[in-house]
């Protein structure tokens, strides 16, 4: 506006010569060019301002997106877990059911091994008198002797196979009942290590931890020779990882491994400790 006041002065004046117009002229031109640059200017800071705040829109997009992936990252991690401790009780249960399997296979051996012995002793044999007849006034037939076989004394594999059944009908306080009776009555038999070990079997499968370990401890004590002495030491291990007890378990386990490198408790325990995170050489 200022420029434009010679402009004015000079078209009132009415003395308006050729380089007065060009030099109006060209001022005209310089606040064009100044008007053009106050629009350019303008337009820029919108842009801007435009850009800005598509800037911010994105960035919002994204911390949600952001917060979405790590929501989700989080549900594969706890599916994860769960799929882990999924496996590791499906190992558990298989690594108990192995070696439920291998004790069976040593109690049949045990069994029938009793079954031949028995079958291989001699009966006891009783020599019967016949009975004579005897004289009366109106005679009778003879009447012969017969003899009436007394009520057999129990089989003491019958006691202790009634309790195994039990057992493996998850019948667990009956076959507790049936091994401790079996105990006590012939404590002296070549079962009385198996009667031992499958009460500790028992009270484990009721859960009763502290108690089945107490049990496993006393096979190993009283049998230590007994081919149940390593399943004994397995189960103490399993025992306290049930418990929570890791110390404890691995330190059972790699006993079996170092006592019983041969066996078939060896090699669950080895596997056992595998998944514990323990290297055994």
């Amino acid at each position: 506006m200022r420029k434009l006041l010679p402009l004015a002065l000079i078209i009132l004046g009415g003395c308006a010569t050729s380089s007065d117009v060009q030099k109006l002229q060209s001022e005209i031109r310089e606040l064009q060019d100044e008007v053009a640059q106050v629009k350019r200017t303008s337009a820029g800071k919108e842009e801007v301002q435009s850009v800005n705040q598509r800037i911010a829109d994105q960035t919002q997009q994204l911390l949600k997106s952001n917060a979405t992936l790590v929501a989700k990252v989080d549900q594969i991690e706890e599916r994860g877990n769960n799929a882990q401790g999924s496996i590791e009780q499906t190992n558990y249960r298989l690594d108990r059911l192995a070696q439920q399997m291998t004790q069976s296979q040593h109690d049949i051996e045990d069994l029938k091994a009793a079954v031949a012995r028995a079958a291989a002793a001699p009966p006891p044999t009783s020599t019967v008198s016949p009975a004579m007849p005897t004289a009366t006034a109106n005679p009778q037939p003879a009447m012969t002797e017969v003899n009436v076989p007394a009520p057999a004394s129990e089989n003491p594999m019958e006691v202790y196979q009634a309790a195994y059944r039990d057992y493996q009908r998850g019948n667990w306080d009956l076959a507790l009942a049936g091994f401790h009776d079996f105990l006590t009555r012939y404590p002296d038999s070549e079962l009385a290590p198996n009667a031992e070990y499958w009460i500790g079997e028992s009270l484990y499968s009721q859960k009763k931890y502290s108690e089945a370990i107490d049990q496993f401890n006393r096979v190993v004590d009283k049998y230590p020779k007994s081919d149940k002495a390593p399943g004994a030491l397995l189960k103490k291990g399993y025992g306290y990882l049930a418990m929570n007890d890791r110390p404890r378990a691995i330190v059972q386990f790699q006993y079996v491994v170092h006592e019983y490198p041969n066996s078939r408790e060896s090699a669950l325990a080895k596997d056992r400790l595998k998944q514990l995170g323990i290297d055994i050489k």
